[in-house]
């Protein structure tokens, strides 16, 4: 069996969706002081479908976009791209913290993804939209109880959700660790992230759209009865303004309790030969992902790739943001190796990229929209991995929020309320890393969790995955 690290020799150090030819010019930097209705700062999918779905409600409102660097450059353009219609990362997690509102949120979920769809079509976006589904597979005896429990939840909440017992699952995907599998049929569409934050871009520029790439905003405050967000050369004062920093520290302080970066890592494979695609199956192309608690997430390409993630999420201490720790040399040994593990017919295969970027994680796992300073700033934070999907549904609910339209959305108490916030440093440093050798004892003794996930559980902050 090839070894990791000689498969990983000649992987680029960088994400493969960014390492394209299509990647578009950046547009120039914000000059000067300027005048707009509406400031969204980040140009990854939620700045991005504000923008949009701002222009769309009301074409003559004037939106300026800002983006630090290029649009699309951190979690949008490094993610597995799983376009999923939950909002609240999965039923058991949703159902723990708000389950009279399951049937709403699932029922808004669902409208959300056929409305990017439909925004994919219309607008003529290549991202290889594809709506495969998903499996959840189980590789250890434990787990196959968890699989037929998750199908008949999905079923309870209208999923089309069917089990596969070994064979079955083996039907589809050839990997001799698979033992079961829920395959989800509705809920999730495949794309390429990148292209996704790059068409999403070009619509906005369609609709006219101001983008200042380039432009990193330093701080915000309140400018008379409108606001001022100020950037390295110049500054944009405006009515309203959004906040779609993902794991980047807010520019409200009050933000920065509620999420911490996590690195997430991954690599992709050269092309695929027929034989080796004919030696995986694989026909459906569905997404895959394990569900222990350290999970690997997997997917092919459009150019028969294999994309290959998860399993070691990374906290940096003191909330860690650097460039150089997008390379985790061990991560990558270690994933390599599981890869190997799952499809040992794919021996000799070679990895062509590696990277990594950070997660916005909240103690819930997913998102929530809150405003500041009068109600004229809102932002929307912590999707802890399932950002593709639900950016468009935070962004639209901070319009809401901003414009006080009472939407269904804003009604929810799952919107309305906040994630318990993260302990200061040291308390936060100490408290996930023994959350993480938590959860991989659980793993390791069929799921059981001990003392501390526990205590977590009570308290709301429930680490599953």
């Amino acid at each position: 069996m090839t070894s990791g690290s000689a498969a990983l020799s000649d992987a680029e150090p960088r994400s493969f969706w960014l390492d394209s030819a299509e990647r578009p010019e950046p547009t120039p930097p914000l000059i000067g002081a300027q005048e707009a209705d509406l400031v969204i700062v980040g140009a990854g999918y939620t700045g991005l479908w504000t923008a949009l779905l701002a222009k769309d409600a009301n074409p003559s409102r004037d939106v300026v976009l800002l983006e630090a660097r290029e649009t699309g450059w951190a979690a949008s353009g490094r993610n597995g791209g799983f376009c999923a219609a939950s909002l609240t990362h999965g039923l058991a997690n949703g159902l723990a913290r708000f389950p009279n509102e399951m049937a709403e949120l699932e029922r808004l979920g669902i409208e959300n993804l056929d409305a990017i769809e439909t925004t994919v079509r219309d607008d003529g976006i290549e991202c290889a939209f594809e709506r495969t589904g998903e499996l959840a597979v189980a590789t250890e005896p434990h787990q196959v109880e968890w699989i037929g429990e998750d199908v008949e939840q999905a079923r309870r909440f209208g999923h089309d959700a069917v089990f596969l017992d070994r064979d079955a699952a083996q039907r589809e995907v050839h990997s001799p660790t698979f033992l079961a599998a829920a395959w989800h049929r509705d809920r999730v569409a495949l794309v390429d992230p990148a292209r996704l934050a790059w068409g999403l871009r070009a619509a906005c520029e369609r609709r006219g759209v101001r983008i200042a790439e380039q432009t990193r905003a330093t701080s915000i405050a309140r400018d008379g009865t409108g606001v001022r967000v100020r950037t390295e050369h110049g500054s944009v004062r405006a009515a309203k303004v959004v906040l779609a920093t993902n794991a980047f520290p807010g520019l409200l302080r009050r933000m920065r309790s509620y999420v911490v970066p996590v690195y997430d890592y991954a690599l992709v494979t050269e092309p695929l030969s027929a034989a080796q695609r004919e030696s995986i199956g694989w026909r459906n192309q569905q997404g895959i992902g394990d569900v222990a608690n350290q999970f690997h997430y997997y997917r092919l390409t459009a150019d028969n790739r294999i994309l290959w993630g998860g399993y070691d999420a990374v906290y940096y201490w003191r909330s860690g943001l650097r460039d150089e720790l997008d390379q985790r040399p061990a991560t990558f040994e270690m994933l390599a190796e599981h890869f190997f593990t799952t499809f040992p017919q794919l021996s000799g295969l070679r990895f062509t990229h590696r990277w990594g970027g950070a997660i916005d994680t909240s103690t819930r796992f997913f998102a929530f929209q809150r405003t500041g300073l009068g109600g004229r700033v809102a932002y929307s934070i912590g999707y802890t991995g399932l950002g593709v999907g639900a950016s468009r549904f935070g962004a639209q609910v901070m319009l809401d929020l901003l414009d006080g339209r009472d939407s269904p959305a804003v009604r929810l108490r799952a919107v309305r309320s906040r994630p318990r916030p993260f302990p200061p440093e040291p308390l936060r440093f100490a408290g996930i890393q023994m959350t993480r050798r938590a959860l991989a004892r659980a793993d390791a003794r069929a799921g059981h969790r001990g003392p501390w996930l526990r205590l977590l559980d009570r308290l709301g902050m429930g680490f599953d995955s």
